[in-house]
């Protein structure tokens, strides 16, 4: 049997309520519909931290970012641990990044970037030298000179075609869908006959701030004015900013759809590709996001509370489609917990990678099935999952999950008055399966599973080697 091709979809910030399918107002998503329909999602899904680079360094090693110390934005580094896409390639597939890269502050000649953790082809932006962001038009020497001290903030340096500077103007979007697809088609099975799968990774931008950078003729289509980009002298930068994020944005929302709807036009190319090159029944498509929707970009997270920065489910909880053929079932709906962690396991595991040590549980069984039944759910222990920011923390056993918030914690306050994000305070217990929203804090009436759930939260961080924090004392 032909081992799979994998083709792995990763955004930015994409709200857990913004699809068609959903019902959402004014959003217009046919291609993720399209995946979801042909497909499983799974509603309970995770990443492991609620901000971009501690997530993703989870998700490229299958492994808690925990276990080398990555808590928040200064620590997450993507480690030493093997990554999926070394144990992939070593199992003898072409491997390919594209997109958006941020494991704190690389640079080219990091682990972090792709070409030193098992991507033999890549083209990808280095965000951590951006303050997390790309500009989504432009990436020359020209325009970093242009912006001058802004450069940093707006994101505008050139991309890396692997160890060589690549610069470009035009969608940045667009620009890494087009380097992905050209990878497919010459890594197609249907000629290659199974010699060699592929793994691509596509790492969009979209749909994270600063959404008003958009083509001119889709603004205008769209009946959208144009916003300036931060320019120094014209005003400090944190008052710029406050004026450019949520609630003060005129048109915020619109911009963020506008830039959602155009990078699932990119995904739907994603898809035809697949499917034109003969690939579709041997192709395991994912598409899931970084982290929870950005309260600052107008993202919508529906019933969920809380946004990025945050372990509400609202932070952490995400969009997260498998299309899988001969192993999902068309339009299923997986109930389970299910973490980003499981990728590299279930990855590895279809692969026939030796050995692989990952965090993660093979999918192949739950995603064969509908997970809903309650006797389904009965039949064997509750899963376990675990966040840790320093700040604050999280586990969620089956149904339950306690979360503790350190909220004089500087960072905490950083969130609170930047980023216009509640983070709550204290102990807070929820049972998720009759309040997805986190809004009845059972913690008083239930002081034993909270004293359960923590004493599992500290064995969790003694096995990954965290010491015990300002949060748990």
């Amino acid at each position: 049997m032909n081992r799979p091709n994998i083709l792995l979809i990763v955004s930015d910030d994409h709200g857990y309520a913004d699809r068609s399918a959903l019902g959402t107002a004014d959003v217009r998503t046919p291609a993720l519909d399209r995946l979801a329909a042909e497909g499983a999602t799974c509603t309970d899904a995770y990443v492991t931290a609620p901000i971009c680079s501690p997530s993703r360094a989870g998700l490229i090693t299958g492994q808690y970012q925990q276990r080398w110390g990555g808590l928040w934005f200064d620590s997450a580094q993507i480690g030493t641990a093997p990554t999926i896409a070394e144990q992939l390639r070593e199992a003898g597939y072409a491997t390919g990044y594209f997109g958006k890269v941020h494991y704190g502050d690389e640079t080219s000649a990091d682990r972090g970037a792709p070409p030193h953790h098992g991507f033999e082809e890549s083209f990808y932006g280095l965000a951590g030298q951006s303050m997390g962001r790309l500009h989504y038009l432009h990436h020359t020497s020209d325009a970093v000179a242009e912006y001058g001290d802004a450069a940093e903030a707006m994101g505008v340096q050139p991309f890396w075609d692997g160890e060589e500077p690549a610069e470009f103007d035009g969608f940045t979007t667009d620009e890494i869908a087009d380097r992905a697809i050209d990878f497919m088609r010459r890594h197609d099975v249907a000629e290659k006959q199974g010699e060699q799968p592929f793994f691509a990774m596509v790492a969009f931008n979209a749909v994270h701030n600063f959404a008003w950078q958009l083509p001119d003729d889709e603004r205008e289509a769209r009946g959208l004015p144009s916003f300036e980009d931060w320019h120094p002298g014209a005003s400090e930068y944190l008052d710029w900013y406050d004026g450019a994020i949520s609630p003060n944005l005129p048109d915020g929302r619109a911009y963020y759809l506008a830039q959602l709807e155009l990078m699932d036009r990119a995904i739907g190319r994603l898809l035809d590709t697949v499917e034109a090159g003969g690939a579709a029944s041997d192709t395991i498509v994912v598409y899931l996001t970084d982290n929870g929707g950005s309260q600052c970009n107008y993202g919508d997270n529906g019933a969920l509370r809380g946004t990025k920065y945050t372990l509400w489910e609202g932070g952490i909880r995400v969009p997260f489609l498998v299309r899988w053929p001969g192993v999902t079932t068309a339009g299923s709906t997986i109930a389970e917990p299910v973490s980003a962690l499981d990728l590299a396991t279930t990855f590895a595991a279809v692969a026939e990678v030796p050995d692989a040590a990952h965090d993660g549980i093979d999918l192949r069984e739950l995603l064969s099935s509908e997970a809903t039944v309650s006797a389904e759910r009965t039949s064997h222990a509750p899963r376990e999952l675990h966040w840790d920011c320093g700040w604050q923390w999280a586990v969620r056993r089956g149904d339950w999950k306690l979360l503790c918030v350190d909220g004089d914690d500087p960072t905490a306050a950083y969130v609170r008055d930047v980023e216009h994000t509640a983070t709550g305070d204290g102990m807070i217990l929820t049972d998720l399966a009759g309040d997805p929203g986190e809004r009845d804090n059972l913690a008083a009436r239930r002081p034993r599973l909270v004293e359960q759930l923590t004493r599992a939260h500290f064995r969790w961080r003694d096995e990954v080697g965290l010491p015990a924090g300002p949060a748990l004392s």
